[in-house]
C-alpha cells in the first residue's frame, strides 16, 4: 500500500456521489441509534444488516457498514451519560465522569464535549490512517502472545490504580471480576468451570449484561433507596460546552487520539481497553485528578476520543493485512468477503477505488456525525428531566431489553438483574466498579496470551521480560502498582480517601 493524493481525492469524488453519500448518512444515523440503546453494539447491528446489503454495490454497502461502526462509538456516549447506561464496555469511563455531570445539571455541556472530542479523535486518527497504515500496521505485527499478555496485564494495574484511595477494595473488584469471566468453558481445552452441571453456565457470562447490572440498574436502586426525584438535582445551566469545558478539554482530545489510534493498530484490543487506559493517563496528567469520578469534563474528553480514535485505527490492520481488531471489524471483513474482496496488501491495489472511497467517507461521516449530535444535545440531555418514578422504571425496561438482545437469553436478563442487586451493594460498601468491569471484559484474552506464552516458553515466566516490548509493558504495570500502593500508604492517600467522601 503507498499513498497517492490522486487516489485520496478520487476517493472523496466517489464518497460525495449522491448514492454513497446517501448509505454514509444512514449508516451514521443507524450507528448513532445503535450506540444510544443498550446491549445492542455494532457487532449485532452490522451482522444483522448484512444479508440485506447485497442488493446494493460493494462500495455503498461497506461504506454504510462502516458508517455504522463508527457512528455506534459517537451514540454510545449518551445513555452512559444521561441515565448512567454504558451500553458497552467503552461507554464505563464516560459513564464514570458524564452521569456526575448530568446529576450536577451539566449534561448538556458532556454531552457536548463527547462529540467534540469524537469529532477530533476520530478525523486525526483518520489522517493518521490515510497516511502511515502501512508503517503501523507493522508496528501491530510486531505484537504476539506476551506482548497482548503484558498490554492486558498493564491495562489491569492501570484499572486497579484509579482505586489508589481503596486499593483492597479495587483488587477484591478485580478478582471477581476474573471470577465471572472464568465461568464457562475454557478458552483453550473446552472444560467446562464453575458451571456447577447448569447448562446455561456453559457459554459463559456476557459481559453486557453484567455492565448494564452494575450501572443501570444497581443506580437505579441506589437512586430509589434516596428517593430521588429527578437526575437533574440542580438547576440546568447551560446545554453546550462553555469556553472553559473546551479549554479544560482540548489537551484530553489530543492525547486520547494518540492513544486510542496507537493502540487500536493491535488486533484484539478494543476500545473497552483504550479507554480506560486513556481515562487513567488523562487522570495522572491533569491538575485537577480530584474531580475524577466527581464529575471532570476532561475525563469524557478522554474516554470518547480514545473510542472513536481506536475504532479508525482498526481499520489499518483491517485493510493492510485483512486482520480484525476485534469483533465487529471480523463481522465487516465478512462483508468484504462476501463482495468477494480480500483485505491486504493486493486489496490497494487491486480495488483503490473500494479502499479510498471507504476512508474518504469516513472523513464525511464524522462530519454527519457532528451535525447530527451536537443540534440534539439538549433533547438528549432534556430525558434526564423526566421525573425518576416515570424514568427509573423505564431504565429498568430498557435494561431488561437491552440484556436480552444481545443473545435472546431469558438468562442473561437474569444475570443482569443479579448484577445489578450486587452493583447496588458494591456501592453502599464503597466497592469501585470499573476494575471488576474491565476484569469481566479482559480475562478471556489475558488468559488465553499467558498459557500460549508459556507454551512458547516451555512454561518459563521469563518470557514477558526478555521480549522488549513486553517488558516496557511489565515495567510500566509493575510502576503503576507501586504508585497505587504508595497512595495507599502514605498522606497522600488520606488526602484523596477525603475527596472521596464528598
Amino acid at each position: 500500500m503507498s499513498f497517492s493524493w490522486s487516489y485520496l481525492l478520487h476517493g472523496f469524488y466517489l464518497a460525495f456521489t449522491p448514492l454513497n453519500l446517501l448509505y454514509a448518512l444512514i449508516g451514521s444515523v443507524v450507528g448513532t441509534l445503535v450506540g444510544v440503546l443498550p446491549g445492542i453494539g455494532p457487532t449485532s447491528a452490522i451482522a444483522i444488516l448484512l444479508p440485506l446489503t447485497t442488493v446494493l454495490p460493494p462500495i455503498p454497502a461497506i461504506i454504510m457498514m462502516a458508517a455504522i461502526y463508527y457512528g455506534a462509538m459517537y451514540g454510545g456516549s449518551t445513555t452512559a451519560i444521561v441515565v448512567n447506561i454504558p451500553g458497552e464496555a467503552s461507554s464505563v469511563p464516560t459513564a464514570m465522569d458524564g452521569y456526575q455531570l448530568a446529576r450536577q445539571g451539566r449534561g448538556g455541556p458532556a454531552l457536548g464535549v463527547a462529540a467534540i472530542s469524537s469529532f477530533v479523535a476520530g478525523t486525526l486518527s483518520l489522517v493518521g490512517l490515510t497516511f502511515f497504515a502501512p508503517l503501523l500496521a507493522n508496528v501491530a505485527l510486531a505484537f504476539g502472545p506476551p506482548e497482548y499478555f503484558a498490554l492486558m496485564f498493564m491495562a489491569l494495574s492501570l484499572v486497579i490504580s484509579l482505586s489508589g484511595r481503596a486499593l483492597l477494595k479495587g483488587l477484591i473488584a478485580t478478582a471477581l471480576g476474573l471470577l465471572v469471566a472464568m465461568i464457562g468453558l475454557d478458552p483453550l481445552t473446552g472444560e467446562a468451570r464453575l458451571t456447577f452441571g447448569t447448562v446455561s453456565l456453559m457459554a459463559g457470562v456476557n459481559f453486557i449484561s453484567v455492565i448494564i447490572g452494575l450501572f443501570a440498574i444497581g443506580e437505579v436502586l441506589v437512586n430509589v433507596e434516596r428517593a430521588v426525584a429527578s437526575i437533574y438535582e440542580n438547576k440546568i445551566r447551560d446545554w453546550l460546552p462553555t469556553k472553559e469545558d473546551l479549554k479544560q478539554s482540548w489537551g484530553a482530545m489530543l492525547r486520547s487520539s494518540v492513544i486510542g489510534f496507537f493502540l487500536g493498530l493491535l488486533p484484539g484490543c478494543s476500545p473497552a481497553v483504550t479507554t480506560f487506559i486513556a481515562y487513567d493517563a488523562e487522570k495522572k496528567v491533569s491538575k485537577r485528578p480530584h474531580l475524577f469520578g466527581h464529575g471532570a469534563i476532561e475525563g469524557v474528553a478522554a474516554a470518547e476520543g480514545a473510542n472513536n480514535a481506536t475504532c479508525s485505527g482498526g481499520f489499518v490492520p483491517l485493510f493492510s493485512f485483512g486482520i480484525p481488531s476485534g469483533p465487529a471489524l471480523a463481522v465487516l471483513l465478512g462483508g468484504f468477503m462476501m463482495y468477494g474482496l480480500q483485505p491486504g496488501p493486493m486489496l490497494f491495489k487491486e480495488n483503490p477505488d473500494l479502499v479510498w472511497a471507504v476512508i474518504a467517507s469516513m472523513y464525511l461521516g464524522n462530519v454527519i456525525l457532528l451535525v447530527l449530535n451536537l443540534p440534539l444535545v439538549g433533547l438528549w440531555a432534556r430525558i434526564a428531566l423526566i421525573p425518576f418514578p416515570i424514568l427509573g422504571p423505564m431504565i429498568i425496561l430498557f435494561s431488561v431489553i437491552g440484556a436480552y438482545s444481545v443473545r435472546f437469553l431469558m438468562f442473561d436478563v437474569w444475570v443482569a438483574l443479579i448484577f445489578g442487586v450486587l452493583g447496588y451493594l458494591m456501592r453502599k460498601l464503597g466497592f469501585p466498579l470499573a476494575p471488576m468491569v474491565l476484569a469481566t471484559v479482559l480475562a478471556q484474552m489475558l488468559e488465553t496470551s499467558l498459557k500460549q506464552s508459556l507454551v512458547l516458553s516451555n512454561g518459563s515466566p521469563l518470557i514477558f521480560f526478555t521480549r522488549p516490548i513486553a517488558a516496557v509493558f511489565m515495567l510500566l504495570a509493575v510502576v503503576m502498582i507501586a504508585w497505587g500502593l504508595w497512595l495507599q500508604f502514605s498522606g497522600r492517600g488520606a488526602e484523596l480517601a477525603a475527596d472521596d467522601s464528598d
